[in-house]
């Protein structure tokens, strides 16, 4: 019965998830971590680290991953469509209104107020992100790969999907045995 949870889960952080990933990936943390414990905040930054190295929309290939992890091939289907669905229809209904009324400055006004409400899920996503970096591998450790993923992409102009996999084997390789020391 858990495959219930996931379609509900899911079905409302992407039903209420404005603009696609960006914004429904705080909306995701919150059922996936906080409300239904189906992986902690470290397991789902890493699911979040290998989805954006992945090409495709990172909802899906999140809903994909939890929801094979919980309930196996029924789950990766029930995450997936509950992931799917609300976009689908949200999009056929949403052309509808807007191509009727794209000029409305109603509608342009309520497309530059939504902008603000996701930099801020982004940022408090991004801030629970780094204490569960910093718990689980220090402060130092966390601010040194984080300096050197802004130098890789900033100055180096390294794609950001390659410094994810780069940080991803780090993590992988180094990480473990620096905390068996």
């Amino acid at each position: 019965m858990e495959w219930i949870n996931l379609i509900i889960g899911f079905f409302v952080a992407n039903a209420l998830g404005y603009g696609g990933g960006p914004a429904s990936i705080p909306l995701m943390y919150r059922e996936i971590v906080t409300n239904h414990a189906w992986t902690t905040p470290v397991e789902f930054s890493n699911i979040l680290a290998l989805g954006n190295a992945l090409p495709g929309p990172i909802a899906t290939k999140i809903a994909a991953f939890v929801g094979y992890d919980v309930g196996g091939w029924i789950g990766l289907i029930a995450a997936l469509t509950a992931t799917i669905v609300p976009s689908a229809i949200a999009l056929i209904l949403l052309l509808k209104v807007l191509q009727k009324h794209r000029q409305s400055p109603v509608v342009k006004g309520m497309t530059l107020l939504v902008q603000p409400v996701i930099a801020i899920m982004m940022l408090l996503l991004t801030w629970q992100m780094a204490e569960s970096s910093v718990e689980s591998i220090g402060i130092i450790q966390s601010l040194i790969i984080a300096a050197v993923a802004f130098w890789a992409m900033q100055f180096r102009k390294i794609h950001p999907a390659i410094v994810i996999v780069i940080a991803f084997a780090y993590g992988g390789l180094v990480i473990p045995h620096l905390n068996v020391l």
